[in-house]
């Protein structure tokens, strides 16, 4: 995400012109082949795209069918009961992290081997209604109800970037903004809006609103940005994946394959996820049944029973992002658990963690990024409308939890 990028873009709207980045990219896979694509880009941050308040989003929550095919889990090799509610086994074992496919880019390779051990996930996204739930025991507030702090924004952008005007540092969030028609896809601020008001409470501005109605807390819950997830995992006594953790969950045991069922891309005849059906950033056709996020269990599950790893939202990772990481890797390494610190090229100057899965945005003509495998860098403090996450624990960490919870 280029935070430089869109502030630039946003001082050259309000001078009256405009600031166009170039975000072609490289894509190399594993033969070493090449092809030029549109990088897929998440929006930047909030000290990047604070704007003037007034701007609203014309993105509404759509609520939709939902059917999956089911499945019968192994459990024979899953730990003693009980079990933890929401949550599968994921076998330890090794496999090959990285890229696979044409669409892979370069922060993908090399492909090295990892050895994870077992762990218990949840089997979708943390949804709304369990958010709900936290924030009613806890009285936690997320960073998109806080009004930013310019001391704290100033340190993830350019030195010499001046102070916006009094009144522009206002509570919000992150909201995708459809477009009338087709627009260039080098400059995200076209689609991208920093809406006041927007949270999870409030996911795609003060029109919409999650939190006093239950119609849609089986859906995934957005706006919450890295540190509000850590905040949940703490309260839930679980943690946030890693990257490895989670590319070996979301292949299911499936080796090599470009796509977590295998080697078919999506399609309209071939529906697998909540992605953008048509053409992005203005066309949506909705073959999947959503305009938005989905309810969690809308779609099959993957071979180890978790839904929706790929499509509906992004979901944060506990790793810090850098381009390097596969190249600092040593083969069989047991649960890595990536850099000690963050570095983007793009933005050397911006802290980055990485989310994972894609979501019902990603689309083959601008966002290819529905693969196992694929890597993206957000700023920790934002939230998104299209991003959420879910947990995991090992199962000491299990135990350990019931002990607590009996003795209270």
């Amino acid at each position: 995400m280029h935070r430089q990028h869109i502030w630039l873009a946003i001082a050259a709207i309000l001078a009256g012109g405009c600031h166009h980045p170039s975000s072609k990219t490289t894509n190399i896979d594993s033969s070493g082949k090449t092809a030029s694509g549109v990088e897929c880009i998440n929006p930047a941050s909030r000290s990047a795209m604070i704007q003037a308040a007034g701007k609203g989003s014309s993105s509404q929550l759509v609520a939709g069918p939902s059917a999956t095919e089911k499945i019968v889990l192994d459990t024979t090799h899953w730990p003693a009961r009980p079990w933890p509610a929401g949550m599968v086994w994921i076998p330890a074992g090794t496999y090959t992290m990285g890229g696979v496919g044409g669409e892979a880019r370069k922060d993908e390779f090399p492909l090295h081997a990892v050895k994870i051990l077992g762990f218990w996930m949840d089997k979708t996204e943390i949804t709304v209604g369990e958010f709900k739930r936290f924030v009613k025991a806890t009285g936690f507030i997320t960073e998109a109800e806080k009004t930013p702090q310019w001391d704290q924004l100033k340190q993830q952008l350019p030195p010499g970037t001046p102070e916006p005007a009094p009144g522009t540092l206002v509570p919000g969030g992150m909201v995708f903004t459809q477009t009338d028609g087709p627009v260039p896809l080098d400059n995200y601020a076209r689609w991208w809006r920093y809406v006041p008001g927007a949270n999870w409470r409030h996911p795609n501005g003060p029109q919409s609103d999650v939190w006093s109605t239950a119609q849609f807390d089986n859906h995934p819950v957005t706006q919450v940005c890295w540190y509000d997830a850590l905040a949940y995992c703490k309260w839930a006594h679980k943690r946030l994946p890693s990257e490895a953790e989670w590319e070996y969950a979301c292949r299911g045991g499936l080796e090599g394959k470009e796509f977590e069922w295998g080697d078919d891309a999506p399609s309209a005849t071939n529906i697998r996820a909540n992605l953008w059906e048509g053409e992005f950033p203005y066309k949506n056709y909705k073959r999947d049944g959503y305009e938005l996020s989905a309810p969690v269990m809308s779609y099959s599950p993957n071979r180890y029973g978790l839904y929706d790893m790929i499509g509906n939202v992004w979901e944060w990772c506990s790793d810090w992002y850098r381009p390097d990481t596969y190249a600092k890797s040593q083969a069989g390494v047991t649960d890595p658990l990536g850099p000690k610190d963050a570095y983007d090229p793009d933005e050397p100057y911006a802290q980055k963690k990485v989310i994972r899965g894609g979501s019902f945005l990603c689309n083959i003509n601008y966002c290819a990024s529905y693969r196992p495998s694929a890597r993206m860098k957000t700023d920790p403090y934002t939230g998104e409308n299209h991003t959420g996450f879910r947990a995991v624990m090992s199962d000491g960490d299990w135990r350990s939890s019931m002990k607590l919870v009996a003795m209270k």
